[in-house]
């Protein structure tokens, strides 16, 4: 495993206010370790509410004087595409700081790298050919609709893979002509200094892009308690998000949460059973299983359920865990020894739970330092076990046999999350039926995690509330404004003249 950080790895982290680097207001800083080895390597500047109000204030300034809520949007989407060129420039750059920040291989965080220029790349193009309502009757009244950037956006962004979600909100907030204070995750912070870097870079006006670091209870509560923010994106865990809830309702704030979730990936016996591993063993092993999306509980129709697992649990044993700057590296070091352990204890309760076939602790030769979990696989889960019913975000998955459509439907909805859903069938009629009866935001018929940047991410139950990407970002980040005039005599009931 690598102990020396690639070349540009931020060491002294700092807050981005009002376009300067700037240490916090106390002085505090807190420490940021490396997953592979859980060393110390960088420091940083841990914000609390007089930073946030701070960067609050930069952010107000620029929205109320400055000149970026006031430019046509042709002139803002020049400025996105600039951003967009920044980030496939150095998208090999990008990747290294990530993968040694946040334990994420090489590979799949260069993929991050690039879907995060992407998603400014689709804004910079949807907000030139965005178009809103208008509406006429002849002769009598036109209505239209005016789209108005609602202000300050307070962005709380999760670790698992910083830098793209950063985007994710970064890219239509501002291209909707809102200023933005960033609070990114105290676990890997490192990723999020290179956006400023880059937005000074590309012309973004100072004040449009504030950051600023720190820990939740702090900074992420001053950030969402601020009166003058009228609008918060959270990703991350569903009881943070219901604290969120709580303190957004005394301002009556805009909300969007993406929350967890405990996907279910059901295989019906007439699927294609290779490309259904192939697809299930990526969805839930990939970046290094801490993905909110991941397929982690598995439904496998009863025909085809021993062939299966034992297919499945052999690819599972061999996919490779070792030095995230390895090409070949499959999983990763997990993010932090906090999370590690919540993981590990997972394993244990699961060795009770379902029947371990693969995994099931620290891999065979792992180095004694670092967060390192062998992908592990529990079969003959029951509905009730913790593994089943909790998430544990990270490379394990529980398998569960089905013997009807009926009952997949079932154990598939038997969660309090909603996010997504995989169907894997060659029956068409069943497969649109169980998508339209699944309690999920997103579903996903004979395919894995793939997305149309166009289309909406978001979950229900306890996976979120609301939904973003495309147009729905757009309308997140906007006020919509009704216009009406009327185009003949106006008919209205004269009151007061008996």
């Amino acid at each position: 495993m690598s102990n020396t950080p690639p070349p540009g790895v931020p060491t002294d982290i700092k807050h981005y206010i009002n376009g300067e680097f700037v240490d916090s207001v106390s002085g505090e800083t807190f420490e940021v370790l490396n997953p592979s080895t859980n060393e110390v390597y960088a420091k940083a500047a841990s914000g609390d509410k007089a930073d946030i109000d701070l960067a609050v204030a930069a952010a107000t300034e620029a929205f109320e004087h400055g000149p970026w809520p006031r430019m046509v949007p042709r002139a803002r989407a020049r400025i996105l595409n600039k951003i967009a060129d920044a980030v496939e420039a150095q998208d090999q750059h990008l990747a290294q700081i990530e993968a040694w920040d946040t334990g994420l291989p090489i590979t799949q965080a260069k993929g991050q790298a690039q879907r995060a220029a992407e998603n400014f790349r689709f804004f910079a193009d949807l907000i030139v050919a965005q178009h809103d309502n208008a509406f006429k009757v002849p002769g009598r009244q036109a209505n239209y609709v005016n789209r108005k950037p609602i202000g300050v956006a307070g962005l709380i962004t999760p670790w698992n893979t910083p830098f793209m979600l950063e985007s994710w909100k970064l890219a239509p907030s501002i291209a909707s002509g809102c200023t933005v204070v960033l609070k990114p995750a105290e676990f890997t912070p490192a990723s999020a200094q290179l956006w400023a870097t880059i937005f000074e870079e590309a012309g973004l006006p100072k004040g449009v892009f504030n950051l600023v670091n720190g820990l939740g209870e702090t900074a992420g509560d001053s950030l969402v308690k601020h009166p003058d923010v009228p609008l918060i994106s959270f990703t991350g865990e569903s009881r943070t998000g219901q604290i969120i809830f709580g303190n957004c309702a005394e301002h009556l704030k805009g909300m969007s949460m993406e929350l967890g979730g405990k996907s279910p990936a059901v295989v019906f016996a007439d699927a294609d059973m290779d490309a259904a591993i192939d697809s299930t063993l990526f969805g839930v092993f990939s970046l290094n299983g801490e993905r909110c999306t991941a397929g982690s509980r598995l439904l496998v129709e009863r025909s085809i359920y021993d062939e299966f697992i034992e297919k499945y649990a052999e690819r599972a044993r061999n996919i490779k865990v070792g030095d995230v700057f390895d090409p070949k590296t499959e999983v990763g070091a997990l993010v932090h020894p906090e999370h590690y352990e919540k993981v590990t204890s997972y394993l244990e309760i699961g060795k009770e739970e379902g029947r371990l076939l693969a995994g099931g602790g620290r891999p065979e030769g792992a180095p004694e330092a670092g967060n390192w979990v062998a992908p592990t696989v529990f079969a003959d889960v029951k509905p009730d076990a913790r593994i089943f019913q909790e998430e544990i975000f990270g490379p394990v998955v529980a398998i569960t046999p089905f013997d009807s459509a009926e009952e997949a439907l079932e154990l598939a909805n038997n969660t309090r999350y909603g996010l997504a859903a995989y169907v894997w069938t060659s029956n068409l009629q069943r497969g649109l039926n169980f998508a339209q009866d699944v309690e999920a935001g997103m579903v996903w018929l004979n395919s894995h995690n793939v997305r149309d940047l166009r289309s909406p991410f978001g979950g229900v139950k306890a996976s979120g509330l609301g939904h973003e990407g495309g147009y729905r970002s757009i309308d997140f980040y906007t006020d919509q404004q009704a216009v009406h005039i009327t185009l003949g005599d106006v008919h209205t009931a004269r009151f007061g003249t008996n």
